[in-house]
């Protein structure tokens, strides 16, 4: 076999293994929580056997499709982390109540000092708890405050580590030649304009939006729908998958903006090596 076939099968059976564990993560919830009926089941077969083919499909390819900084790890590596960790804890949390053991028991307790020490004024947890409608009982509340103070802890946890990565210089390798086009295929870096700017606008936009969307998305849906109905979080793993949601969408928007303005500067260093020996940089690849 040569190196040819050597790296496809190597892609191949790295694709086969991200697509294994992205399955894997999507029916966690149902597998480790009561009272998912058949209808529940094949949804969520469903879903997960959308998310395999589609990771199997992104990271088999040659050609860059959605996902973004495919060839730069850790970023993908932290973030798929991030979503385990937050499932799985979330998911332990309510399996307490139907199946306790000392692993589920030290997950809810984490969660509720964790919830009650972020719940204060106008933090994003206290404001999770407002999507709620007025009909929710204060032990529905405590349960979704203690879901959102230990999955926003996870998720700020996961962006520190990530910036700490990155000041490190750590991140992207420095040994393998950066190639915007591959890791951001969604961004195009022809399209006119200066590069630098266009990528730091989009990296503040993110982070920017990173930041308040744990704070807008309870005010668009107590002003939206008056409030979820508790009766739609009483499944646990309703429960589960919208805390996820809450948390992991800004903290992955932050990430997102953080890496594209660590692309940015390090563009804009090749560029002074450039200048600085007289010749020209390519800005597609770093």
């Amino acid at each position: 076999m040569g190196k040819g076939g050597v790296n496809v099968f190597s892609r191949l059976s790295g694709a086969l293994l991200r697509a294994f564990l992205v399955v894997l993560l999507l029916a966690t919830p149902s597998v480790l929580l009561p009272g998912v009926g058949a209808d529940g089941q094949q949804m969520v077969a469903l879903a997960a056997l959308f998310g395999g083919v589609l990771t199997l499909v992104e990271y088999n390819a040659t050609y860059p499709g959605l996902v973004e900084f495919r060839d730069a790890p850790p970023f993908n590596r932290l973030r798929f982390a991030l979503l385990l960790v937050m499932v799985l804890t979330l998911t332990l949390m309510q399996r307490e109540a139907s199946d306790p053991s000392a692993l589920t028991a030290l997950s809810a307790q984490a969660a509720a000092a964790v919830g009650t020490a972020m719940d204060f004024a106008y933090s994003p947890v206290r404001l999770a708890t407002l999507m709620l409608s007025d009909r929710a009982t204060p032990e529905q509340a405590a349960v979704l405050r203690n879901a959102a103070g230990i999955a926003y802890l996870i998720a700020t946890a996961a962006v520190a580590m990530f910036v700490a990565v990155i000041r490190l210089n750590r991140w992207p390798s420095r040994n393998v030649a950066f190639n915007v086009w591959v890791n951001l295929p969604t961004f195009e870096a022809t399209a006119g304009g200066d590069v630098v700017q266009r990528l730091l606008r989009d990296a503040r936009f993110n982070v920017a939006l990173g930041f308040l969307l744990p704070f807008l998305i309870p005010m668009a849906v107590k002003v939206g729908t008056s409030g979820l109905d508790p009766l739609t979080l009483a499944s646990p793993q309703t429960l589960v998958w919208v805390t996820v949601a809450w948390a992991f969408l800004p903290a992955s928007l932050l990430m997102r903006g953080v890496g594209m303005a660590r692309i940015a500067e390090m563009i804009r260093e090749k560029r002074r090596m450039g200048e600085a020996i007289g010749t020209p940089t390519l800005a597609a690849t770093v």
